[in-house]
């Protein structure tokens, strides 16, 4: 979008020097050695330059609105970036922490040693035979 308001301003620019340098007679509009057909007055030369000043106009615009669109992407990514490496950097310092923390556990022995056993949900540890066909009492 840049390029094309730059296009747009320049030619603009190129179309208003044509008409300046080209025009010696008061009431008539040529551009580049070419007749622009239709102008016969002041007033429609007067409303050509508006025209072209017009294009001028739209493609400074076009360009610094993409301009600045384009710096602010950039600005929200860089901050973004630095966010990021501020998280990855926290969630290191943490890991580590929680590292010397399991070591300082282990080292005490307050650890419990996996058993390899699955609570299950719902399931209460029974002796496997019922006591109604218990035969001691």
């Amino acid at each position: 979008m840049i390029f094309l308001g730059i296009i747009l301003a320049g030619a603009a620019v190129c179309v208003a020097v044509g008409i300046i340098s080209e025009n010696t007679a008061p009431a008539t509009l040529s551009v580049f050695g070419q007749h622009v057909p239709g102008v016969t007055s002041q007033a429609q030369v007067f409303v050509a330059g508006i025209i072209v000043t017009i294009f001028f106009v739209i493609g400074l615009t076009i360009s610094s609105l993409a301009m600045g669109r384009s710096m602010r992407v950039r600005r929200e990514l860089r901050n973004l970036r630095e966010e990021h490496e501020e998280s990855l950097s926290t969630m290191e310092m943490e890991r580590q922490q929680f590292q010397r923390e399991l070591a300082r556990a282990r080292a005490r022995g307050r650890t419990p040693q996996p058993t390899g056993d699955i609570p299950v949900a719902g399931h209460v540890d029974r002796d496997p035979v019922s006591p109604f066909f218990d035969q001691s009492a």
